[in-house]
C-alpha cells in the first residue's frame, strides 16, 4: 500500500537523476511532434463532425457510436499512465499477482453490459446520480453521489495520473513539473471542452492504438534483453541490489529479495500483499463500483448504437484487459532484473541517490526501462504512448465530471437553464477541474515513496463499496428505498474516511519502518476492509429500508431487475422537478433572429452552440425518446455476443488457473 514520505523526503523534491540519454534528439522529438499533431487533428475532426448542440448529444454522443471505438475508449480511459508506472512498479517489487486487479474487469465488464447498462438505458438517464434520483426520488442521493464522484476523480484519478505522467516527463525531458503538467492539461482540455464525448471517444481510440503499439515493442525489447521467458523467471528470483547494508540499520532479507511466490497470483491470506480471499471476494466489490456504477465507464456504454454494440464493446475491452500482464507487469519485473540497484534499492541513501525517494524506487521501473533500453525514435514513440494513456484518462475524467456537474448539480441551482447555458456551464467546470488538478500536484508528491497501484486500489476500497452496495440493491431488490440507501451511504462514507484519513495521518509504513497506525483501524488489509464495508452498508440499507415504507411499483417500472421488461407507464418520483428546458427552447425559437458576426459564428461552431437541424415536433421527440431507451437486439448479433461472452469467461478462468 502507499506510504507517506518521511520528513527528509518532503523537505525538498530532488531533481531526477540523469539517465543514459534524455529525449533530446531529432528522432524522438519528431515522433512527439507528429503524435501531438495527429491527436489534435483527430480531436478537432471529431469535434466538427458531431452534433454537440444539446446536453445529450454532447455527453452521450447522441447514442450513435459503434462498438469498436467504445471498446477502445473503455480500455484507454481505464489504462492511464498510472497503470504503466503502478503495475510495473508493484510487479518489480512482488511479482505477477498485481495483474489480477486487471483480470477482475473481465467478469465485471460482462455484468456491466448484460445487467447494468440495459437498466440504465431503459431508465433514460445520462448520469449515475440521475439514475439514483429516478430510482429513489429526492435530491440528496443525486447530489451526494455527484459530489463524491467528483471528489474521487480529483483525489484518486487525476492525482495519480498526473503524478505518474510527471515521472515520465521529468525523467525523459527534464522539464519543470508544473510547466509539463500545464501543457498536457491544456491540450487535453481543448478537445474535452469543445468536442464532448464523441471527440473523447475517437481520440481515445487513437490513444489505445498508440499505447498498444508502443508497449508491445518495449515488451519485445525487454524479453530479448533478458533472454526469453524461462531466463526471465530464473533471473527475477535472483534480482537483488548490490547494496543491502547500512550503518545503524538492520535490513531483513525479505525487504530486498523477491517473494518465493512471485509467479503465483494466489497469495497467503494473512501475510500476502494480495491475499487470495481478498482477491476472490473483495476485489470484485471494488471492481463492481468502478466498472458498473462509475460515470467515466458507464457513460461510454450509454453512447452505443444499440445493446449489441455495447456488449461487443465490453467484450473487446475485456480481451484488452488481459494484456497488462504482458505489457506492464512482466516488463516491470524485467526492469528489476536489468537495473536492480535502481529499481530494487532498499537502503534509504541509495534510493535517494537513484530516484530522490528514501523508501523505494519501484515506481521508476517502467520509465527506466523505456529510457535505457529503447533506441532513439522508439523512445519518442513510447513516451507518446505514455502521454496517450495520461491524456485519454484525463479527458475521460473531465468529460464525465462535467456531465455530473451539469446534469446533477447545476440543474438544481438553475432549474430553467437553457441547453446553451448548461453546455457553457459544463465547459467552464472543466476549466475549474484543471485548476484544482494543478493545485493538487504538491499533495500528490506525498505518496511518491509508495507503490502507486496499491495507493489507488486502497482508496478505491475505502470509498467504492458503499456505492456498489447501493446500486446492486437498487437494481436487484425493489424493496430498498431512499432512506435505506442514504443511511447506507452515510455509514459507509464515515467508515471509509476514518480508514483513509488514518492512513494519511500515520502512513502505511514500509518494510524498514512499519506504520504506527492503530491496528484496529489499519490492521486489516484494504481488500478485507472492502468486504467488511460492503457487508455493513448492505445490512444498513436493508435494515432501514424494511423498517420504512416501500416504494410503490408504479414508480419502479424498468428501474429494477424484477420490473425490467414492464411495459406499464412509469410515474417518475422526480416528475414534478423536471427542468423547464421546453420553455427555454421555445422562447429561444420564438425570439427574433439577430445577425451574428463571423467571429461569433466561428465561436458557436467551435463550441457546438449552433443549432443543427430543425426544431423537433412532439411526434419526433417521442420517437427519439423511444430510440434512446431501446434495448432490443437482432437475434443473430445477440447470439454472437453471448457466445463471445462465454469464451471470455472461459479465458478468465484459464488465466487464474494457469497462474494460480
Amino acid at each position: 500500500m502507499a506510504s507517506t514520505s518521511s520528513p527528509s523526503t518532503m523537505a525538498g523534491t530532488p531533481e531526477p537523476p540523469p539517465l543514459s540519454e534524455r529525449l533530446q534528439n531529432a528522432a524522438d522529438i519528431s515522433v512527439l511532434v507528429v503524435y501531438f499533431i495527429v491527436v489534435m487533428t483527430v480531436g478537432m475532426w471529431a469535434t466538427l463532425k458531431t452534433n454537440r448542440s444539446t446536453v445529450r448529444e454532447f455527453f452521450l454522443a447522441g447514442r450513435d457510436v459503434a462498438w469498436w471505438p467504445i471498446g477502445a475508449s473503455l480500455f484507454a480511459s481505464n489504462i492511464s499512465s498510472g497503470h504503466f508506472v503502478g503495475l510495473a512498479g508493484t510487479a518489480a517489487a512482488s511479482g505477477i499477482a498485481i495483474a489480477t486487479f486487471e483480470w477482475n474487469a473481465l467478469l465485471l465488464l460482462l455484468v456491466l453490459g448484460w445487467v447494468f447498462v440495459p437498466i440504465y438505458i431503459k431508465a433514460g438517464v445520462m448520469t449515475m446520480p440521475e439514475y439514483l434520483k429516478k430510482r429513489f426520488g429526492g435530491k440528496r442521493l443525486q447530489v451526494y453521489l455527484s459530489v463524491i464522484s467528483i471528489f474521487i476523480s480529483v483525489v484518486l484519478r487525476i492525482s495519480s495520473d498526473i503524478y505518474s505522467g510527471a515521472v515520465f516527463i521529468q525523467l525523459a525531458l527534464g522539464l519543470d513539473l508544473y510547466l509539463a503538467i500545464f501543457i498536457l492539461l491544456f491540450i487535453t482540455a481543448v478537445y474535452s471542452i469543445t468536442g464532448g464525448l464523441a471527440s473523447v471517444i475517437y481520440t481515445d481510440t487513437l490513444q489505445a492504438f498508440i499505447m498498444l503499439v508502443g508497449s508491445f515493442i518495449l515488451m519485445g525489447f525487454a524479453f530479448d534483453e533478458v533472454g526469453g521467458y524461462e531466463s526471465f523467471k530464473e533471473k527475477y528470483m535472483n534480482a537483488i541490489p548490490s547494496v543491502i547494508e547500512a550503518e545503524n540499520l538492520t535490513i531483513d532479507p525479505s525487504c530486498y529479495t523477491p517473494p518465493a511466490n512471485s509467479f503465483h497470483v494466489f497469495r497467503d491470506p494473512v501475510s500476502g500483499d494480495v491475499p487470495w480471499p481478498g482477491l476472490i471476494f473483495g476485489m470484485p466489490i471494488v471492481a463492481a463500483w468502478y466498472w458498473c456504477t462509475d460515470q467515466v465507464t458507464v457513460q461510454r456504454c450509454l453512447s452505443g448504437k444499440d445493446m449489441s454494440h455495447v456488449k461487443a464493446a465490453c467484450i473487446m475491452c475485456g480481451y484488452l484487459k488481459l494484456l497488462p500482464l504482458f505489457l506492464m507487469v512482466m516488463p516491470g519485473m524485467i526492469s528489476r532484473i536489468l537495473y536492480p540497484d535502481t529499481v530494487a534499492c532498499v537502503v534509504p541513501s541509495e534510493c535517494i541517490k537513484h530516484c530522490g525517494v528514501d523508501v523505494s524506487c519501484t515506481n521508476y521501473a517502467y520509465p527506466t526501462l523505456v529510457l535505457e533500453l529503447m533506441p532513439a525514435g522508439l523512445r519518442g514513440l513510447m513516451l507518446s504512448a505514455m502521454l496517450a494513456s495520461l491524456m485519454s484518462s484525463l479527458t475521460s475524467i473531465f468529460n464525465s465530471s462535467s456531465a455530473l456537474f451539469t446534469v446533477d448539480i447545476y440543474t438544481k441551482i438553475r432549474k430553467r437553464a437553457s441547453e446553451k447555458e448548461l453546455l457553457i456551464a459544463g465547459r467552464l467546470f472543466v476549466i475549474l477541474l484543471i485548476i484544482i488538478s494543478i493545485l493538487w500536484v504538491p499533495l500528490v508528491e506525498v505518496f511518491r515513496s509508495g507503490q502507486l497501484i496499491h495507493y489507488t486500489e486502497s482508496i478505491s476500497s475505502y470509498l467504492g463499496p458503499p456505492i456498489a452496495a447501493v446500486f446492486l440493491l437498487a437494481i436487484f431488490c425493489k424493496r430498498v428505498n431512499e432512506q435505506g440507501a442514504f443511511w447506507g451511504l452515510m455509514i459507509g462514507l464515515v467508515m471509509g474516511l476514518i480508514r483513509m484519513i488514518a492512513e494519511f495521518a500515520y502512513g502505511t509504513g514500509s518494510c524498514l519502518a512499519p506504520s504506527s497506525c492503530p491496528y484496529i483501524i489499519c490492521g486489516v488489509h484494504y481488500l478485507y476492509f472492502a468486504i467488511i464495508l460492503f457487508v455493513v452498508c448492505t445490512a444498513v440499507i436493508l435494515g432501514v429500508s424494511f423498517l420504512t415504507k416501500p416504494i410503490p411499483d408504479v414508480h419502479l417500472h424498468r428501474l429494477c431487475w424484477a420490473l425490467r421488461n414492464s411495459t406499464e407507464e412509469r410515474i417518475d418520483l422526480d416528475a414534478g422537478e423536471e427542468r423547464q428546458e421546453e420553455f427555454d427552447e421555445d422562447s429561444e425559437e420564438d425570439s427574433p433572429k439577430k445577425s451574428r458576426g463571423c467571429l461569433k459564428k466561428a465561436y458557436d461552431l467551435f463550441c457546438g452552440l449552433q443549432k443543427m437541424g430543425h426544431k423537433l415536433t412532439p411526434e419526433e421527440k417521442k420517437a427519439l425518446g423511444q430510440k434512446l431507451t431501446d434495448t432490443s437486439e437482432k437475434p443473430l448479433w445477440r447470439m454472437v455476443v453471448n457466445i463471445n461472452a462465454i469464451i471470455l469467461l472461459a479465458v478468465t478462468v484459464f488465466m487464474h488457473a494457469y497462474f494460480a
